[in-house]
């Protein structure tokens, strides 16, 4: 899959509207939960705003989903377990052009793979809550990549690897001038 599915937006938007639904809450309720507007709740619903990263990660949390879990289910499908190169969803952030495909996700398993493409200048902060029980290790493919997690600054090159420890806020970013390509190996908890 070389491009992103025109109406990725749409089944984004479908999926929150049902997830929400199912659990009886309102926008306000969600937008509290996911510690986001109301009004960018509402917007996203109606297609008019496309979310950010940190934004579907926070949507996400609020549901006790992962990114990868809430983007599967926006999908509509379920994953077996051969995943085809063609088949893995795609998704690119309006915000900073990161780029995540998903590898490989089944909801019976607890291993997670993702490819992250971060474009040159470019950096992504996710919450705490995009961490709660899960574990993740993130193995840099090309380029180089900086991550600040806990107070401390680690600065991976190509081959390098990280694990992350307990939740906290994640700074992810590329301070080179060309875009880096990462795999984050997620293990729920």
């Amino acid at each position: 899959m070389d491009t992103i599915v025109d109406d990725t937006g749409a089944r984004i938007a479908r999926r929150l509207r049902l997830e929400r639904d199912a659990r009886g809450w309102s926008q306000a309720e969600l937008a509290g939960r996911a510690g986001i507007a109301k009004a960018s709740v509402s917007k996203i619903e109606r297609e008019e705003m496309s979310p950010t990263a940190a934004m579907l990660v926070r949507l996400a949390a609020a549901f006790d989903l992962t990114l990868a879990g809430l983007l599967l289910r926006a999908e509509g499908g379920e994953a077996g377990r051969l995943s085809r190169a063609a088949d893995q969803p795609l998704w690119r952030d309006p915000d900073t052009g990161y780029r995540r495909r998903q590898v490989f996700s089944r909801p019976d398993h607890p291993l997670e793979l993702v490819e992250v493409e971060l474009p040159a200048g470019r950096r992504v902060v996710l919450p705490a809550s995009s961490y709660a029980r899960i574990r993740q290790v993130v193995w840099v493919r090309v380029g180089e990549l900086v991550i600040e997690e806990g107070g401390e600054r680690h600065v991976l090159g190509s081959g390098d690897c990280l694990g992350f420890g307990p939740p906290g806020e994640v700074g992810i970013a590329n301070e080179t001038a060309a875009p880096c390509t990462y795999l984050v190996a997620l293990s729920r908890s």
